[in-house]
Order: C-alpha cells, then sequence, then structure tokens
C-alpha cells in the first residue's frame, strides 16, 4: 500500500478547500460559536478540525471510505489482518476485545495484574474470570506479567475458558514471553489477547520489545496516545488469524463506542502511522540512543538507581522497553510519591509514575538532548534538595502470596449486590464490592469479590498516608471501604 497516503487529514483538507457549511452538529460551527476565550487557549485550528466522521469527513455513506481506508494502512505497516480505529480508548478497546472473544462462552483467563479497565469490563459483561497471577518480585515490589509456566499451570486447573488475556508491556515497560504463551493457547485452540497500550511503537524498530503481532498473538490492544504521536483516547485493535470474527469484533466495539467519534483522533492516529512507516526507526532509534544516555547521567546522580538488569531475567521479565526509565530514589530517603511531586512542584517537570520508592520518565521520538538534559538538572536538584524533605510514612507493604486474596463471588455480583460502608479496619474478612486502585498505574489492589485481608488494608491505608492516590473507591482517603452487605 501507499504510505505516502494520510485519508483523513486528507479528507479533512479537501473540507476546507471544498469550503462546506455545516448546519449539522458539532453545534460550534467551525469554531464561529466558540467562545473567543476558549478558542484563544485552545486555538482556532482544534475547532476547524472538529466535524463529523459521516457527513462531514466522508459523505452520509461514507462512500470515500475515508476511515476503512486509514484502517488498511494501519494493519498494513504493522502487519496486522485488521485494524480497528477507537476514540474511547484502549479501556473501551479491551472491553470489546474481552467480549468478542468470551461474550457467548461466558468465562476467559485473565492475568490479575491488568488495568483496571479489564475489570470494569468484567463487571459490565458479567464474563467470570478465571486468574493467572503475575510474578511478584519481593525486593522490588513489582509485579512482572505471568511467566508461560503459570499460564499453563492455570490453564491446567481450569482449561473451561474462552481465551487468555495479559498485559504485555506493564506500565513498568517490562513484557511477557508472548511467543510461548501464545504457543501453549494455539495448542489449546484458544486465543490470545493482549494489552498492549504501553506497546503501539514496538512494531517499528527491533531494538524495542516483540510486538504482540510478530509474536502471534490473535488481537492486542494498542493505546497511539501513550508512546505515539496521536491523541488522547486514539487507540487500535490490531487483529489477525481466524480465532477471533473480525466481525464480530467490530460489532462488539459499536455496541459500546461512540457514535460521534473525534475526527481530529482518527486524523492524528493516521498521520503517525504515515510518520512511522516514512521515518519511525530513525527516529526511536535516536529516541532509544538518547534514553541510554540518560540512563548512564541518572546513574551518577547519587541516591538514585536507575533500574535495568534488575527488571529482565530469568525470574523477572521476558523483555524491557528501554525508553521507559524507572528511577529508585529510595536511598535518598524519600518516596516516589515525594520526589513526583518536588519535580512538579519545583521544576516544572512530570512523571508518569511514582510508588513509594520509584519514578518513571518514559521518553519517546519527541524527546531531544535539551528535554534530556531538563529532566537531568531536575532530578540532579531533587536529589540534592532530598536532605530538607520529611521521611516519608513508613508503607507496610505485603509479601507477594499476600497479594493473592480468596475470591469470594464473581465481580459483577460484588458490584451490584447489596452493599454498605463500612469502617475500613471493619472490613477485614469481607467481601469487597469496589476497586481500589492505586494510580497510576491503575492496577487493583483490590477488586469486587475478592474478601479483604488485614496486609492488604494495611498496605492501603499506610499507602495513602504516605502519598498514594486512589482514585477508585467511594471514600478515596479510604476511612471506609464499600463490602457486600
Amino acid at each position: 500500500m501507499d504510505h505516502a497516503e494520510a485519508p483523513v487529514l486528507e479528507a479533512l483538507d479537501a473540507y476546507h478547500q471544498r469550503g462546506h457549511t455545516p448546519f449539522s452538529p458539532p453545534g460550534h460551527k467551525q469554531g464561529r460559536g466558540a467562545d473567543p476565550r476558549v478558542r484563544a487557549t485552545l486555538g482556532d485550528d482544534v475547532f476547524r478540525g472538529d466535524l463529523l466522521a459521516n457527513a462531514g469527513l466522508d459523505d452520509r455513506a461514507k462512500s470515500g471510505h475515508v476511515v476503512e481506508r486509514a484502517q488498511a494502512l494501519m494493519a498494513d505497516a504493522v502487519g496486522a489482518d485488521h485494524a480497528f480505529f477507537s476514540t474511547c480508548g484502549s479501556s473501551l478497546s479491551v472491553k470489546s476485545a474481552m467480549l468478542a472473544v468470551a461474550g457467548r462462552h461466558g468465562r476467559i483467563l485473565v492475568s490479575r495484574d491488568v488495568h483496571k479497565s479489564v475489570v470494569s469490563g468484567l463487571v459490565l459483561s458479567g464474563l467470570r474470570p478465571t486468574w493467572v497471577h503475575p510474578r511478584y518480585d519481593a525486593e522490588l515490589h513489582l509485579a512482572h506479567p505471568p511467566a508461560p509456566d503459570d499460564v499453563r499451570a492455570a490453564l491446567d486447573r481450569d482449561s473451561d475458558v474462552a481465551g487468555v488475556l495479559i498485559t504485555s508491556p506493564t506500565p513498568y515497560g517490562t513484557c511477557a514471553d508472548i511467543t510461548a504463551i501464545a504457543d501453549l493457547c494455539h495448542e489449546r485452540g484458544l486465543p490470545l489477547l493482549v494489552d498492549e497500550a504501553w506497546g503501539a511503537h514496538l512494531p517499528f524498530h527491533e531494538r524495542l520489545p516483540t510486538w504482540a503481532m510478530d509474536a502471534g498473538a490473535d488481537l492486542c490492544v494498542v493505546s497511539i496516545h501513550k508512546m505515539g504521536a496521536g491523541l488522547e483516547q486514539g487507540s487500535v485493535f490490531h487483529l489477525q488469524g481466524d480465532r477471533v470474527d473480525p466481525t464480530f469484533l467490530a460489532a462488539c466495539a459499536d455496541m459500546l463506542s461512540t457514535t460521534s467519534p473525534n475526527t481530529l483522533i482518527y486524523a492524528a492516529m493516521d498521520g503517525w502511522r504515515r510518520q512511522m512507516v516514512q521515518h519511525g526507526h530513525d527516529l526511536l532509534t535516536g529516541a532509544l540512543d538518547l534514553a541510554a544516555d540518560v540512563r548512564e547521567h541518572i546513574a551518577k546522580i547519587p541516591g538514585l538507581d536507575p533500574l535495568h538488569a534488575d527488571l529482565v531475567g530469568a525470574e523477572a521479565s521476558h523483555e524491557l522497553d528501554e525508553l521507559k526509565i524507572l528511577v529508585d530514589v529510595s536511598a535518598l530517603g524519600i518516596s516516589g510519591y515525594q520526589a513526583a511531586d518536588w519535580l512538579r512542584e519545583h521544576r516544572a517537570v512530570d512523571v508518569g509514575l511514582s510508588d513509594h520508592r520509584r519514578i518513571e520518565a518514559q521518553l519517546t521520538f519527541a524527546d531531544d538532548a535539551g528535554t534530556a538534559n531538563l529532566l537531568l538538572d531536575a532530578l540532579g536538584a531533587m536529589a540534592e534538595a532530598s536532605a530538607d524533605l520529611p521521611d516519608p510514612p513508613r508503607v507496610d507493604l505485603p509479601a507477594p502470596r499476600e497479594l493473592e486474596l480468596d475470591v469470594a463471588m464473581p465481580p459483577r455480583d460484588a458490584f451490584f449486590a447489596r452493599t454498605e460502608d463500612v469502617p475500613v479496619e471493619r472490613a477485614v474478612g469481607r467481601v469487597c464490592a469496589e476497586q481500589v486502585t492505586p494510580y497510576p498505574p491503575g492496577i487493583p489492589v483490590l477488586l469486587p469479590g475478592e474478601r479483604v485481608s488485614e496486609e492488604i488494608v494495611d498496605y492501603l491505608t499506610s499507602g495513602v498516608r504516605a502519598g498514594m492516590v486512589l482514585p477508585d473507591p467511594a471514600d478515596p482517603a479510604l476511612g471506609t471501604l464499600r463490602v457486600v452487605a
């Protein structure tokens, strides 16, 4: 296919060149009706690019096949059989994929380190999960993706599932052995779904971890906005083989997604695909070289430890996305929460992830020596200022086995059950009726249907005191917890 084409962008251009006058939504009418104060901040071009997909970007019958051609180009660019655009983010895309694979069956094998959107999908759909636990690093206190042997053992225990869903890369950049997991799924006639939200860039460079389609996955979901150059909410389903029906997948996505997709999101995804095909390898080479240099310089800052080798190995993850720079700050005597807050307040530097002992800076091909030096300067200043920061409150970290809770009810049953809010210390032994998710990274510690343990309550309440953010529960301060009545 001709990857110099960008069907959505070209259709937008043609719309403006013809001078269309809309008597249809959006009501701002190319920005003419927008408040000048809004336009001064957002810019006129935001409104000029915001038009209907049908009877706007394309005609009412979609005879130009604008979006369809852009999707075909995306699939061709990465070697998939099909690509489907979503303007509702990978959170919706993964729910659609779950329905398409397991909706008729009712059960799916799911890695317990999934994003909270997967749990929301279980609640909405009523699908019953069989859990496979990730590999917990008891020293670093983070979860690596499940190993192929973990998946095999879970399937041996409970083979009555419609498919398998794992997350790779994780928010920390660590990756599963997707090839081996795909092989064992296919031996049993099961499709493998990969929540690859952090991996949109993976097909375009050999120094990056193996892309899910190349590894044999049947379906993967990627977020173009996370590591690519798309706008927020831009997501793509990639599909190959015949284990998942593309027509049914599209129908499931249509059932959940908006009927008013944002053409700006379409256009950004379309343009990013063209950019990657034409220039992606060189851009990513530069980004990877820059990341290696940044990691080397961080290692020279007293008190900072850029993790690398510890994240890959026989007991850790299979591969690592080296554009994610995970930095342990614990030697400074501060927490990752404190480090992130200091960097934002004093240097206007925002990191993507923070926890009890780490922060993470993600680099992309948009970064250069200027942004890298700004980051290094800010980290150096933060390390110097750390002596003046108060000692962080202690977080009571559970042992790996204590993270594996008893499942008393399916997530949907617990979420929609009659509930009550009880003081959190009285919730021990009760069945949780809500998600409790430190964010970021967005991996739930407590799920609806799990029995609350004392160790988990200690972990979460001490985490909140230390700066952990819990956006999901009814009481984000966790003075109370919602449980099944």
